[in-house]
């Protein structure tokens, strides 16, 4: 399966699976591959070992039969009492890897199983097992399935904070849907981001040979050990160019647990703007060569305000692990279960201290609004980028339960939601508001498709 993404510069990012063995620094450059019997370096022993853990994964999906702009148009579905367009089914297909045999867990990404109606994984003996969804998060592109199976062959999970630029690595997985391919190179580049519009993006590159339908396969060590989930390719026409990306196994495990947990990931807060420590800055502020990410702004009654923190203080560390920058600390914040306590090295007038904080829910999103015509809605804050292109500050919809009011009133995911009885709104807060105890008809102005609608609930 693949999926496209925005363009980066002149060429179209497609979210394709990535299967690829990613060596650790102690394991790749430098140490021999073992040999065949006629004393050719091989992989094959490694790979015998970790391929039964690479599956297939087939989708059903239901897609509008038809395109016509008044299906979009909430009068014109009320009047002829139409819930729905007419659907047609598809079928699509990824990749997915077995990190828990004894509990039938399978990962894989977010794009494979969207919109799914019905999955099934196929193992590489070729037993086929209809597959649960757990839980999937857009931000992270994971998702995790489980299935119900005996002698089931499980991936090692590596560290892949460990990995270096220049580890060799394979890619496994279903490009075109042809069946389990291994392919080779090098890990590329770390900490990639601004591949997506939006999300918590922290990717391994690669130049293992990735295309379509490689989505949600393994990226492996030579020693056989996950340490991604590989989900992107930079292609200018669909193909492989030698530009992969994969989600880093601890990313892709920590969101495991959550979605295990909860069925979706709870995120948390801590109430701070942050942008990187630059070269430049880091020499207006007499920080010599530190790396790490400059606090912006405070929010009032924030966790990060109670703990003391303040405007232009750098974060150097959390948990004594180094911050590279404002991406890796928004990514080791997002990720950090809600209700847990951290520790923040911090910089201020080249002093370091420790502070210590608890991680809170995160009240940007919701799904709660019972008893309101957005019942079964899951909303959230547009972020910045969103509402550039928006032309405005506005609340997105993540997902819409099916036979919800909110689907009966016409929502769906990806509206964004601007304005209540023409009274704009810019947080999940002001909505909540407004909605509170309102019993009348309620008038939505919503953007969809970069075409602004106008709903009414009763």
């Amino acid at each position: 399966m693949s999926m496209k993404i925005p363009r980066l510069r002149a060429a179209v990012i497609t979210l394709c699976t990535i299967l690829a063995l990613v060596a650790p620094p102690q394991a790749a450059v430098g140490q021999p591959m073992p040999e065949a019997g006629g004393g050719i370096p091989t992989i094959a022993p490694m790979l015998s070992r970790v391929t039964p853990a690479v599956v297939n994964i087939a989708v059903v999906s239901e897609t509008p039969a038809v395109s016509n702009p008044l299906y979009n148009d909430p009068y014109f579905r009320r009047f002829f009492d139409l819930r729905d367009p007419p659907m047609r089914r598809q079928m699509s297909a990824g990749s997915g890897v077995i990190v828990d045999a004894e509990n039938g867990y399978v990962l894989t990404n977010h794009h494979v199983v969207a919109e799914a109606s019905a999955i099934s994984v196929t193992l590489k003996d070729g037993r086929q097992f209809r597959a649960e969804l757990v839980g999937a998060d857009q931000a992270t592109e994971i998702a995790l399935l489980r299935i119900e199976a005996e002698d089931l062959v499980a991936l090692e999970i590596g560290d892949s904070d460990r990995l270096q630029v220049g580890d060799f690595v394979a890619a496994i997985g279903n490009p075109f849907g042809l069946g389990q391919t291994v392919t080779s190179g090098i890990v590329s580049a770390l900490g990639r981001s601004g591949i997506s519009r939006e999300g918590y993006e922290d990717f391994i590159q690669t130049d293992a040979s990735i295309n379509p339908g490689n989505s949600g396969g393994a990226l492996v060590t030579l020693d056989g050990r996950l340490v991604g989930i590989n989900t992107a390719i930079l292609t200018p026409a669909g193909g492989n160019i030698g530009i992969g990306f994969a989600v880093p196994s601890n990313m892709a495990v920590a969101v495991m647990r959550q979605l295990i947990e909860h069925g979706e990931v709870r995120r948390g807060r801590l109430g701070i703007g942050m942008h990187d420590l630059t070269p430049d800055l880091a020499e207006a502020l007499e920080l010599g060569g530190i790396h790490g990410a400059v606090i912006a702004n405070v929010e009032p009654g924030s966790p990060a305000e109670k703990a003391g923190l303040k405007a232009g203080d750098v974060v150097t560390a959390v948990d004594g692990a180094p911050v590279q920058g404002a991406t890796h600390l928004r990514n080791r914040l997002g990720l950090t279960p809600v209700g847990s306590t951290i520790r923040l090295t911090v910089r201020r007038e080249g002093d370091a201290r420790e502070v210590a904080l608890t991680i809170t829910a995160d009240a940007t999103s919701s799904g709660d609004f019972a008893g309101t015509p957005l019942d079964g809605a899951r909303l959230r804050n547009a972020s910045a980028e969103e509402a550039r292109r928006a032309g405005g500050a506005g609340i997105m919809v993540d997902s819409v339960e099916p036979d919800s009011l909110a689907a009966w009133i016409g929502l769906r995911r990806g509206d964004m939601i601007v304005a209540v009885n023409r009274t704009p709104v810019s947080s999940v807060a002001d909505l909540r508001d407004m909605l509170a105890g309102r019993r009348a008809i309620v008038a939505l102005e919503l953007i969809r498709d970069g075409n602004r609608l106008f709903m009414v609930a009763r």
